[in-house]
């Protein structure tokens, strides 16, 4: 029986990931070892570790089976891929955010002033949003700090995730509203799923317990 592949995100969901996966007994010993391996052999699974928005990619096209993620990646990725288990660690959220003097214009008013700019490391994640919102935005995607763009003129609001909004605070923005709560999800190749569905069902059975405790 070949072993079941499982895509792990690098950063700093891992070490939620290891108390998890041990939690549901496998052998997690081999992720703590800190070397550089990216391909990693571990009793009867094999664990793949790619940068956190690789690892939808990796699981949609049977790369890997399985697959634990932040649902902020999946939400921006689109990746075709099953949602098993919603772990509860790594919990962040997708926010409107515009510069503190501003907050008090709803999202309603910008719809009789043409596109409102905003700026976002998320580009699918707003846009979808705005959308559903019925506002007409202009999305600019940024690689870096976008709580900058508000500051220089770049843009009028940002999309951003945050944890504790402290990164808002100290850049004078404040949250206008919240798109999503994101944790760290447990994701499965569809194909995969139907060849190896005993397996990847006791092992989400075994997450979604550990999750619920």
């Amino acid at each position: 029986m070949r072993p079941l592949r499982i895509a792990l995100s690098q950063g700093t969901l891992l070490a939620g990931t290891r108390v998890a996966l041990a939690a549901a007994g496998l052998a997690t010993d081999a992720l703590a070892d800190g070397g550089r391996r990216l391909l990693i052999p571990s009793a009867d699974v094999e664990y793949v570790l790619a940068r956190p928005s690789d690892v939808p990619t990796h699981v949609a096209h049977g790369a890997a089976d399985v697959g634990i993620v932040g649902k902020d990646v999946l939400l921006e990725s689109d990746a075709d891929v099953l949602e098993l288990v919603d772990l509860g660690f790594g919990r962040c959220r997708f926010v409107v955010a515009a510069p503190a003097g501003s907050v008090d214009r709803s999202l309603d008013e910008y719809r009789h002033l043409g596109s409102l700019e905003v700026a976002t490391k998320y580009p699918r994640v707003a846009e979808r949003h705005f959308q559903g919102r019925g506002i007409q935005v202009e999305i600019i995607k940024l690689s870096g700090s976008v709580e900058l763009a508000p500051q220089v003129g770049l843009a009028d609001w940002i999309v951003d995730l945050v944890s504790t909004g402290r990164t808002l605070e100290e850049n004078r923005l404040a949250v206008v509203e919240e798109i999503a709560v994101c944790t760290a999800r447990l994701i499965a190749n569809r194909v995969s799923y139907a060849r190896e569905r005993e397996r990847i069902a006791a092992l989400a059975s075994a997450l979604e317990a550990w999750a619920a405790r």
